[in-house]
């Protein structure tokens, strides 16, 4: 499952103030974009009207509609919010189902067949906010919403359910508890209405959750940064290789754990060239990056064996953010894990082993573990696994698999 965000978040706001985050002292503080700004989680249950008119409206003959499952616990996330002010923010969101609609129909070839329809939707939204005492506020959302639904086809690839990508009206309302400055309990819905012209109902979303508030670092915490003595490396290059030798054992693994995301087309090898910048880091532990990729791949292909013909060549070239962890600080070296999503990409190829990833745009994904070493911690190695989709903005989302990397740089 592919539990990835309506994929564009913050690293673009990273990019941009990253122009002006220059001197070492620099990054200890939030960058602009960051101050006042706020992320959330709201779980809870979605609804839309999924029946049997859908599906015999487009249905062939000889196909015979059983039932519909409607799955509605349901996820929505605040990717970036930022408020300007006590009454006023503006959010980007994405939200949709846990598990996906289930179509159950008889065939001319097959019993009780099953089908998903894939639903997301995605928001830029403003937030109007009314405090009510120090602690309550009600808030109203408005904005645009971006539904998309992959569907499914018969057996001569003829549309049933048709997948369709639109622009929308998305609205709201909630009632916010302030624990304090940081953290705040929500109460949400969420609506977007029907478009009688591809089939699509109406959306509800109603769920509870939080959001947690940047705030500027204090002047004591910065005193106290600077007081560590550790090294924040400022920018670095590096140079990766990619390989399937060992399989793809660790992907498979954190796929299953929902930790990471797996991809129908595979890759068999890749080089990639990278250059990487660092934005804010704490006294210890947290680091914000941006980096540029630009990679050549190799994809497994149909077949098995180094001479396979079936083998395909495309290339990626990737802006993305990275949040890093430095859980371990030692005098030859600082280890580090990394999680990045949401890289805006370029894909050469849009048909890959017969899979069909969309469109040429695309969401680089990566996470593993490194280490920065040597005296002036100029030296950088990584090894880490990759996955490349959409994140479901296109009706069409086969993923690609990058099986383990390691990366080598230098820092300066």
């Amino acid at each position: 499952m592919r539990f990835s965000v309506f994929k564009i978040s913050l690293f673009f706001l990273f990019v941009i103030n990253s122009v002006s985050t220059i001197a070492q002292d620099d990054r200890a503080q939030l960058p602009l974009a960051l101050r006042n700004a706020y992320f959330g989680v709201s779980i809870g249950s979605i609804n839309y009207d999924f029946g049997a008119s859908q599906f015999m409206a487009h249905a062939p003959a000889g196909y015979t509609f059983n039932s519909v499952d409607v799955n509605h616990p349901a996820v929505r996330l605040v990717l970036y919010g930022y408020e300007f002010n006590k009454y006023l923010s503006a959010q980007l969101t994405y939200m949709r189902p846990v598990s996906w609609v289930f179509y159950y129909y008889n065939t001319d070839l097959a019993q009780n067949t099953r089908s998903s329809v894939w639903m997301n939707v995605g928001g830029l939204t403003l937030k109007p906010q009314l405090p009510i005492t120090d602690r309550i506020s009600l808030n109203g959302e408005f904005g645009l919403g971006i539904v998309t639904r992959h569907g499914f086809s018969d057996s001569k690839d003829n549309p049933i359910i048709k997948g369709v990508t639109y622009a929308s009206v998305l609205m709201g309302a909630g009632v916010n508890y302030h624990i304090n400055d940081n953290w705040q309990l929500t109460l949400s819905t969420a609506y977007t209405p029907q478009k009688k012209s591809v089939d699509q109902p109406a959306t509800t979303f109603i769920g509870v959750g939080f959001n947690y508030k940047l705030k500027t670092v204090s002047d004591k915490k910065l005193q106290k940064g600077a007081e560590t003595g550790y090294t924040n490396p400022k920018q670095w290059l590096q140079i990766g290789y990619s390989s399937n030798i060992l399989g793809y054992g660790v992907n498979n693994t954190l796929e299953k754990a929902v930790l990471f995301w797996g991809g129908d087309a595979e890759v068999y090898r890749g080089l990639s060239l990278t250059y990487q910048r660092n934005i804010f880091h704490s006294a210890k532990y947290f680091a914000l990056d941006w980096g540029i990729t630009a990679a050549s791949w190799q994809t497994k292909g149909a077949g098995t064996g180094l001479s396979n013909p079936n083998k395909q060549d495309f290339f990626t070239l990737s802006v993305f953010p990275v949040a890093r962890f430095n859980f371990l600080h030692t005098r030859p070296l600082d280890a580090y894990f990394y999680y990045s999503v949401a890289g805006p990409t370029y894909i050469s190829k849009r048909i890959i082993d017969g899979n069909d990833t969309g469109e040429h745009f695309t969401f680089q994904d990566t996470m593993g573990a490194g280490v920065f070493f040597g005296e002036n911690r100029n030296w950088n190695a990584e090894i880490e696994i990759g996955h490349y989709s959409n994140g479901n903005i296109f009706p069409q989302n086969a993923a690609v698999k990058i099986p383990l990397s390691l990366n080598v740089g230098y820092a300066f």
